[in-house]
């Protein structure tokens, strides 16, 4: 049983290196399609117009992929951000709809009683917002 565990990871771990390796080789070879691109628009400017124009054109380039960059930088941020929500509240919604857990929490208030219970809340809810508050202010990334 735990050869098979361990099979199934080297599995894994070989399968992700690969496509990894792969991505980055992609990545590096549409850089490099990129930069002669760049290059021969730059040469093909420079013959028309002239230096400055050429230098103007390679920056224009530049300039708007670098903001294409950004944009998919932060619609993959929000789509992290929404996915961690919706996991998060299915998470607790789960918890609270288990039969067991509803179960037990009413035979603690039965054995505890109402009376006593109301301050060991107050001290969980003010525990819960702290922590909840915490959380919150180290979610906050800063600016790149």
């Amino acid at each position: 049983m735990l050869g098979r565990v361990i099979d199934d990871f080297k599995r894994s771990a070989r399968t992700a290196l690969k496509l990894t390796s792969l991505a980055a080789i992609v990545a590096t070879t549409l850089f490099i399609a990129v930069l002669f691109l760049c290059g021969a628009a730059f040469i093909a400017v420079l013959q028309a117009y002239g230096a400055v124009e050429a230098c103007l054109t390679g920056a224009a380039i530049f300039l708007l992929m670098g903001l294409i960059a950004a944009g998919l930088y932060l619609a993959r941020k929000n789509q992290a951000r929404a996915r961690a929500a919706e996991r998060s509240k299915a998470t607790l919604h789960t918890a609270l709809s288990d039969p067991v857990l509803l179960a037990a929490g009413i035979r603690a208030v039965h054995a505890i009683g109402v009376k006593r219970l109301i301050p060991i809340l107050a001290i969980g809810g003010l525990a819960l917002s702290f922590f909840a508050s915490r959380s919150a202010s180290a979610d906050v990334t800063p600016a790149e």
